[in-house]
């Protein structure tokens, strides 16, 4: 693996990325908003948000693959890689910090940049090997994945390598199988191009039109939007937020149905269950119970709060019992966090 020679860069491919970038945003942007409860789309489950954000993360993955072939197929150039995988590792840090401080139970430990950090080096040695060979590896990394699973990658330590049977809470986890077999397609597909006339043909589709030049520069800078497109966005949307109370109107309209429907099954009628739960919500936002409540990790002490709530609620609708009838709200605790590429 020599020190080898910079071919021409293929345009078409920074336009690809481009692409990918502009619908990284455009998830973002929605994700941010389903979060804020600005929307009502459910972006991080709706399989068709989810198959969105699938689509996306592949197409990243592959051009990581195709990129290592286009850099460093005749030849490593390590100079360009290590500033490069630097670059990539101080963004996935970054990200860690961030996310730990603004998600501190679902920061993002092995995300997007993680992924590509260490699938660029593990990917090194394919970039040379019979073309068949990296074949058999994407195969086998990106078939294990659908056949083999163990509750021991549940935990967050093993879960970065993949198999788990239920993720652990993160905002973004991008695990090396299969998503390192994702990384080989690209470089296969690449190996197979290089040198013939579909390189040839590939290099000489010039942008000729605004979009597509404005497509091309966003491919080339594609890391650097990734890092500063979500604080921007952050930045935005949360104290508007803030300032309209989307998210305060929606976490209680969660926890009044919550409870509505929890009461309504053990038998109590619509309109006590009303007065019930209406006492429930202001007894959380009175003894500021939010965060154990929606998070699931209650102390003894949250819980006797919780308790002394309950009874008191209870005694407004059933005054002539001691104990309470209608069942205490469940914790509305939010679904897993939803993967984003």
């Amino acid at each position: 693996m020599a020190h080898g020679v910079k071919r021409p860069r293929l345009p078409v491919i920074d336009i690809a990325r481009g692409v990918a970038i502009v619908a990284m945003v455009i998830y973002h942007i929605s994700w941010d908003l389903w979060f804020y409860r600005f929307i009502q789309a459910d972006v991080g489950f709706d399989p068709a948000w989810v198959f969105f954000a699938r689509s996306i993360l592949f197409a990243f993955m592959v051009l990581v693959g195709v990129g290592l072939v286009l850099g460093h197929g005749d030849g490593m150039r390590w100079k360009s890689f290590w500033r490069r995988w630097l670059f990539v590792v101080g963004g996935a840090a970054l990200i860690t910090l961030g996310t730990w401080f603004a998600f501190p139970d679902s920061f993002v430990y092995f995300g997007v940049l993680h992924a590509i950090a260490l699938c660029s080096l593990l990917a090194l040695p394919l970039l040379f090997t019979p073309v068949w060979l990296t074949g058999v590896v994407a195969i086998a990394v990106i078939g294990l994945h659908f056949v083999f699973a163990d509750p021991l990658f549940n935990e967050k330590v093993f879960s970065w390598i993949g198999f788990w049977v239920v993720p652990p809470p993160t905002n973004d986890l991008v695990p090396v199988f299969p998503w390192f077999g994702v990384v080989l397609l690209g470089v296969i597909a690449m190996r197979l191009v290089r040198g013939t006339a579909v390189e040839a043909r590939l290099a000489s589709i010039q942008p000729n039109n605004a979009v597509a030049r404005l497509l091309g520069w966003m491919g080339r800078w594609s890391l650097v939007i990734y890092l500063v497109h979500q604080p921007l966005l952050l930045a935005i949307i949360v104290p508007l937020s803030m300032a309209m109370g989307t998210q305060e109107a929606s976490r209680d309209m969660d926890f009044l149905n919550s409870c509505q429907a929890s009461c309504e099954a053990s038998g109590t009628t619509a309109a006590l269950c009303a007065i019930y739960c209406q006492c429930g919500l202001e007894g959380v936002e009175r003894d500021n119970l939010w965060e154990p409540v929606f998070s699931g990790l209650v102390s003894a002490e949250d819980q006797a709060k919780l308790d002394a709530n309950n009874r008191q609620c209870s005694a407004l609708i059933y005054p002539e019992l001691e104990t309470p009838t209608p069942p205490a709200p469940e914790n509305t605790s939010p679904p897993p966090a939803p993967e984003s590429p």
